[in-house]
């Protein structure tokens, strides 16, 4: 019970979002209006995908120090983890720069820096399945890991603010935690990342013990 504290928080938090993020009143913004709402989900998803993607940076370089399998297994179901949120982050913000900017895919340098990332990360996996030889897919996989993450942040963080970008926060424009996110919205943003990134990490621990009993069911057969 007490080792589970963390799921159980992971839990209130994320009912908390989807209640308040419904119901708790936002400014009235140009614009935005009622798509405003759509911050509590779009933005924790990347919050979420940038953590474990850093989880399995951690374990890549961990592997490489000790070559223990399981922190192989760690790095790859964090990279498959964040590639689920990673697409929902996607999916999300098509949806809302739709309603707001009036294409689900303006050439805005923010998602196509998102973009890209999904594909470099997605081009892990295909690494990995590549090649058969297990030591040998891990070694390489996580030197890619290692190179990868780092590239991720200066594609999604530097790079969109070099130039002009229709995101906050990018290009010159102001964030949103600058000129509208108010009290209320606060109250509703915070609890929405955390619970966000809480519920990837008990994905990736989730998936990572399913690969441990077909790892062993693999061994028996």
């Amino acid at each position: 019970m007490y080792k589970n504290w963390w799921k159980i928080l992971a839990s209130i938090l994320v009912l908390y979002t989807v209640i308040g993020g419904l119901l708790i009143q936002v400014p009235e913004l140009p614009i935005l209006h009622e798509s405003i709402r759509n911050l509590y989900f779009h933005v924790p998803m990347w919050f979420a995908m940038i953590v474990v993607y850093l989880v399995s940076v951690i374990y890549s370089i961990k592997y490489l120090n000790s070559g223990n399998e399981n922190h192989d297994l760690i790095a790859v179901e964090s990279v498959n983890t964040g590639i689920v949120f990673g697409f929902i982050g996607l999916a999300s913000g098509m949806i809302w720069a739709n309603y707001t900017w009036g294409s689900p895919w303006p050439n805005d340098p923010k998602l196509n820096s998102a973009a890209i990332s999904t594909l470099m990360y997605l081009a892990y996996i295909v690494l990995r399945s590549s090649i058969e030889e297990e030591q040998k897919r891990a070694k390489i996989s996580a030197i890619y890991n290692i190179f990868a993450f780092p590239a991720m942040v200066v594609l999604l963080f530097i790079l969109p603010r070099l130039t002009d970008s229709l995101h906050p926060g990018n290009g010159g424009n102001p964030g949103f935690g600058t000129y509208d996110l108010d009290r209320n919205m606060r109250f509703v943003f915070y609890p929405a990342v955390l619970g966000w990134i809480l519920i990837s990490v008990w994905i990736m621990t989730i998936r990572y013990r399913i690969r441990l009993i077909e790892n062993k069911q693999n061994q028996i057969d």
